[in-house]
């Protein structure tokens, strides 16, 4: 009998691991991957033309990121690799695809949903000025070109990697005016039980705070960001409001923000996944199994697309999922020990708690957000058009304000609009998680003018 066809969506550290695992039974999966090469966003390889150290790229991670790199690279002849892919739309068991001017259809007996995170952002007065980015988007920047998005730069948010990529910018020497953190020293003090779950990474994060204060980067914690100041040329600074309720200004001409990280459950949703809401993480997570299984049966979920673990608990996610996968079609090699990884899994899962817990989405921030701020970047609308709009209507679940209010109906669909519209939602009686869930619709990535049906298991016109 023929193998059933197995497909990865993804080829960053859960998409690597799984096909590595299903690779070593015998098995040859088909790994769908958006970007240009393997690594994810965490390992994201640069251009051939940037020749740096991995050192350099990955900081005290460099040699995960070449491990990972190697063992995806001497698998070439075990898995069919189609970097340059992007995954666009699901619909019973096909996945449809585009890469370049090229759309097809592929079709799966199994599915494992790799799709990773991106960054959870909230609006401030003037984030769409030239000069704001995500962590994310900085991050990149200076891993993928070696460029740093401005010089004197601001980081606002809450999580390791708002530290993290203020101490990548001040090590690269682009100055760094400030870190402002939504945080309190008091939620990272309470969080310190189940955050010594990981020791290591514990401390790594407090040696990157000493660090900055040797580098005399200003580090302000439990601050309330007002307004990224400019004008239509771009950014000029910062104003927040600090602890003791001061307001302050720093310059600056560019901006960097972000509230730690977001599935990317758009696929998952398509293929009709259940979710449920993690109060810790304040988000809607794919239900599945301890293996990644998920209601639906065929489809198996890995990595931060399924619950944020970071870079070594994805490497996890996706050995487990592809075991699933294994024992699920009957060629689990013999002596196999998934209990030993799951075991691992717990302490990321436990780390993972702490770190929501420790840097917390500033919900009381998105519900108390100014009128004129922007709220939806693609549609234009600002937080006071979405109050009225509600008000009006006494729309009490995302989607209905979607519809009544076109909150979520752009490009992004409310991948960065999402969680603050959900917060303002729920600022009355109705609770956060009663809000609902914002549903996607395909294509979940937005498509070229001019994509033409091309090779695939079926082509199709698109």
């Amino acid at each position: 009998m023929a193998d059933p066809r197995i497909v990865i969506v993804g080829a960053g550290p859960a998409g690597c691991r799984a096909a590595e695992c299903l690779a070593a039974a015998g098995i040859r999966p088909l790994v769908l991957d958006e970007a240009p090469a393997s690594g994810g966003q965490i390992y994201r390889r640069p251009p051939p033309a940037l020749d740096r150290p991995a050192r350099s790229l990955y900081g005290a991670d460099a040699a995960k990121a070449e491990a990972l790199h190697r063992s995806f690279d001497a698998l070439a002849k075990r898995v069919d690799y189609r970097p340059a892919t992007t995954v666009w739309g699901l619909d019973g068991d096909r996945l449809f695809v585009r890469r370049g001017s090229e759309a097809a259809v592929v079709g799966f007996d199994r599915l494992i949903l790799a799709t990773g995170a991106t960054d959870r952002v909230m609006p401030v007065r003037g984030w769409t000025r030239p000069g704001v980015y995500t962590l994310g988007g900085a991050q990149i920047a200076l891993k993928a070109q070696g460029v740093a998005i401005g010089s004197p730069v601001v980081f606002i948010g809450a999580g390791p990697l708002l530290v993290l990529v203020a101490w990548q910018y001040a090590k690269a020497g682009a100055k760094v005016a400030a870190v402002l953190d939504t945080s309190r020293l008091a939620d990272q003090c309470a969080a310190l039980p189940l955050l010594a779950a990981r020791p290591g990474m514990l401390a790594r994060g407090a040696g990157l705070r000493l660090a900055l204060k040797r580098m005399q980067v200003s580090v302000h914690q439990g601050v309330s960001p007002l307004e990224i100041t400019g004008d239509a040329g771009g950014v000029g600074g910062v104003a927040w409001r600090a602890p003791d309720g001061s307001l302050r200004d720093v310059a600056a001409n560019a901006v960097a923000l972000g509230w730690h990280l977001r599935s990317e459950t758009q696929l998952a949703e398509l293929a009709g996944c259940d979710f449920d809401f993690d109060p810790v993480w304040r988000q809607w997570t794919p239900r599945t199994d301890r293996f990644g299984r998920s209601s639906r049966g065929d489809v198996y979920l890995a990595g931060d697309g399924m619950k944020i673990l970071g870079a070594d608990g994805a490497e996890l996610a996706g050995r487990l999922a592809a075991t699933a996968v294994l024992e699920d079609i009957g060629r689990l090699p013999q002596g196999a020990r998934p209990d030993r990884l799951e075991r691992r899994q717990k302490r990321f899962a436990r780390f993972s708690r702490g770190l929501a817990r420790a840097f917390p989405f500033p919900a009381e921030a998105c519900r108390s957000l100014a009128d004129d701020a922007l709220l939806c970047r693609c549609e234009a609308i600002t937080v006071g058009e979405y109050r009225a709009t509600l008000q009006r209507t006494g729309a009490s679940e995302l989607n209905r304000a979607k519809a009544l209010s076109r909150v979520g109906m752009g490009r992004c669909q409310g991948r960065y609009c999402g969680a603050a519209a959900a917060e303002i939602v729920a600022s009355g009686e109705t609770p956060v998680a009663g809000a609902g869930r914002l549903r996607p619709q395909a294509p979940i990535k937005p498509l070229p003018a001019g994509v033409r049906a091309g090779a695939g298991d079926q082509a199709e016109e698109a």
